[in-house]
C-alpha cells in the first residue's frame, strides 16, 4: 500500500502554461500573474487578490500591509490573538513587525482556535485576531465575527491549508480584512511556489501592492491609497515610499496558477468524496478523535488523536512501514518550539487541547483521486494497533 502526504494535480494543462511563458521569454512577475489574480479574486468573491512567491509571504504582507495602511489602527506593541496550534509563518510576520502574540488554546474537535477561550483571551491592548483554518477546516466565523465586532477587533485569516472550505456558500478566506492561501506542491492546488493574499479593502491592497515589490511605486495604480503619483513613469519606475520586499511571483506560477484554477472544483469534491469514506471508516474505531466539520470542509489531510493509553510511536512505526506517511497536526502545540524564547508572547491558560494533539496527534494525506481502498487498509492497521496496545 501506499499513501503519500502529496501527489500532483498536474497534466498537460499545467505543462502546456509553462511552455507558454518559456516562448513567450517573459519570466518575472507580468500578465500571466494579473491574470491569475483576476481570476482567483473572481473565483472566491473578492474585490482584489495579489499573488505572492509563496504562503509565507501572503501572511507577511497582510501584516504589513495593515501596519502601514493609514485607515487601519494597528501598531506595534498591540496584541494579536493567535491559535497555539499552527505553521512558524502564521506567527513570525506578527513578530517581526512589533506585535505581541498572545497564545490560545485550539478546540480539540474541531481544531481550529477555541472560540470561548478567545472570548475570555481578549484584553485591553488586543487589536487583532489571526484565524487560522486548519487541515481544510473552516472556523466558526459567524461567531468569531461578533465576538470580533462586539470588541472592535479586526480578523485575518490564515486559510493557507484549507482553499475550498465553505461556510453556507462563503469561501474561507473572505471572511476577516484579508485572507491567505498557499499554492505549495502539498496544498490544494499547486503553482510549484506561491502564495495569494485576498481582500475587498483597496487601501490594504494598495499598500501590499507597494510591498510585494520593493516598496516603490511603479505597480501602484495612478490613484492610490499610498502615495501622490507623478506623471512621469521615468521617476515613478525607481521611487521608494515603503520598507518594501521583493516577494513578486514568476510568470510560470501565474500561468500555472489559471490551469489550477479550472480543476479546482473536481480536486474539492474528490477530497470531500475521500472525506466520507474516512469518516465512516473512523466509526468503527470510537476510541479515535477525528476533526469535526464546520461548514463544508475541503480536508486538506485527515488527523488522528490517539487515546491517552496509547503510545504514539509504535504506531507511525507500523503506518510508515506499510507505506503510509504521516506528519505531526501542523507543529502541534507551537509554543513548545525553541522559537518562542525570540517571540514577544503570552499565554492564556493551560493549552490543554494544544498540548493533547501534540503529544497524541498525527495525520495522513488525503487527495484529489479515489483513496477508499488505502483508507480501509490504513483503518485496519489502526484497530490492530489499539487492540495490540490495550493486551
Amino acid at each position: 500500500m501506499s499513501l503519500p502526504l502529496a501527489t500532483s494535480t498536474w497534466d498537460h494543462e499545467e505543462y502546456d502554461a509553462i511552455q507558454r511563458v518559456i516562448t513567450s521569454d517573459r519570466f518575472s512577475m507580468g500578465p500571466e500573474v494579473e491574470k491569475f489574480e483576476k481570476e482567483f479574486a473572481s473565483f472566491f468573491g473578492s474585490k482584489y487578490a495579489l499573488m505572492s512567491n509563496s504562503g509565507s509571504s501572503a501572511n507577511l504582507l497582510a501584516v504589513a500591509g495593515m501596519i502601514y495602511a493609514k485607515g487601519i489602527d494597528l501598531k506595534p506593541g498591540d496584541e494579536v490573538l493567535v491559535p497555539a496550534v499552527s505553521w512558524s509563518t502564521t506567527y513570525f510576520p506578527v513578530h517581526q513587525y512589533g506585535l505581541t502574540m498572545r497564545f490560545v488554546d485550539i478546540n480539540e474537535e474541531t481544531l481550529n482556535i477555541d472560540l470561548d477561550a478567545v472570548e475570555a483571551a481578549i484584553t485591553e491592548k488586543t487589536k487583532l485576531i489571526f484565524a487560522v483554518n486548519l487541515l481544510g477546516n473552516c472556523v466558526d466565523y459567524h461567531r468569531l465575527l461578533e465576538i470580533a465586532e462586539k470588541n472592535n477587533l479586526y480578523v485575518i485569516e490564515d486559510n493557507c491549508e484549507s482553499l475550498g472550505a465553505t461556510i453556507a456558500g462563503k469561501q474561507a478566506g473572505t471572511f476577516g480584512l484579508a485572507g491567505t492561501f498557499s499554492c505549495f506542491f502539498s496544498h490544494h492546488i499547486s503553482t510549484m511556489e506561491g502564495g495569494i493574499t485576498l481582500t475587498d479593502d483597496e487601501e490594504l491592497y494598495h499598500v501590499m501592492l507597494s510591498l510585494r515589490a520593493h516598496g516603490w511605486t511603479r505597480n501602484l495604480p495612478q490613484e492610490n491609497h499610498v502615495v501622490e503619483k507623478s506623471n512621469d513613469p521615468f521617476m515613478e519606475s525607481f521611487r521608494f515610499v515603503l520598507p518594501g520586499y521583493n516577494l513578486r511571483p514568476l510568470e510560470m506560477s501565474g500561468a500555472i496558477g489559471q490551469a489550477q484554477l479550472r480543476k479546482v472544483e473536481d480536486i474539492i469534491t474528490g477530497r470531500r468524496k475521500n472525506a466520507v469514506t474516512f469518516q465512516n471508516l473512523m466509526k468503527e474505531v470510537p476510541e479515535i478523535m477525528i476533526q469535526r466539520e464546520i461548514g463544508e470542509s475541503s480536508w486538506f489531510g485527515f488527523s488522528i488523536v490517539l487515546p491517552d493509553w496509547c503510545e504514539r510511536a509504535p504506531v507511525l512505526d507500523v503506518l510508515r512501514d506499510a507505506g503510509i506517511e504521516t506528519r505531526p497536526i501542523v507543529a502541534g502545540n507551537f509554543t513548545l518550539n525553541p522559537v518562542i524564547e525570540y517571540l514577544d508572547h503570552s499565554i492564556h491558560g493551560p493549552l490543554e487541547a494544544a498540548n493533547k494533539i501534540h503529544e497524541q496527534g498525527f495525520f495522513v494525506g488525503n487527495h484529489h483521486y479515489d483513496i477508499s481502498q488505502q483508507l480501509a487498509e490504513f483503518a485496519n492497521l489502526l484497530k490492530s494497533c489499539l487492540d495490540d496496545q490495550r493486551q
